[in-house]
């Protein structure tokens, strides 16, 4: 049986400002559905995924940037991160894990620069949302194998 995830709820503060961030770096708009003044679902999804965030008024009850790991695959680190700069995301600089694995949920083991031999999975750059719901981009030019 297959399981695929297709939506992840975002905890927001402001609909509104989280719907203007969301689409300003190029997500798709799908649904924004007001029922009353207590529900409202926004649905917007990445270009070229097929998992979607979803956020609102009365959706979640975890606080306002709580979510954090959040990971947009690229393939080129160095293109994705200034097409967002240049889309006004404040984005961290590139970095690869002293490891030369997968990055901690702390700055700590952090090496500025991408993988010094572009290894698939290996180079990052981190930006949050308005609240602070952490996104991590991550280069991927090469799937490993069953994906």
């Amino acid at each position: 049986m297959d399981l695929k995830l297709e939506v992840v709820v975002l905890p927001v503060s402001d609909v509104d400002r989280a719907k203007a961030f969301y689409e300003a770096l190029g997500f798709r708009l799908d649904v924004d559905h007001v029922a009353d003044d207590t529900y409202r679902v926004v649905h917007l999804t990445p270009p070229g995924s097929s998992c979607s965030v979803l956020f609102g008024t009365g959706v979640t009850t975890a606080a306002p940037g709580s979510v954090q790991g959040l990971h947009l695959v690229v393939p080129d680190i160095e293109a994705a991160r200034a097409d967002l700069v240049a889309r006004g995301v404040g984005v961290g600089e590139i970095f690869h894990d002293a490891g030369g694995v997968f990055h901690r949920g702390t700055r700590e083991g952090r090496v500025s620069g991408p993988h010094p031999e572009r290894a698939s999975y290996g180079s990052f750059a981190a930006f949050g949302d308005p609240d602070g719901n952490g996104w991590v981009l991550q280069e991927v030019t090469t799937r490993l194998p069953g994906r």
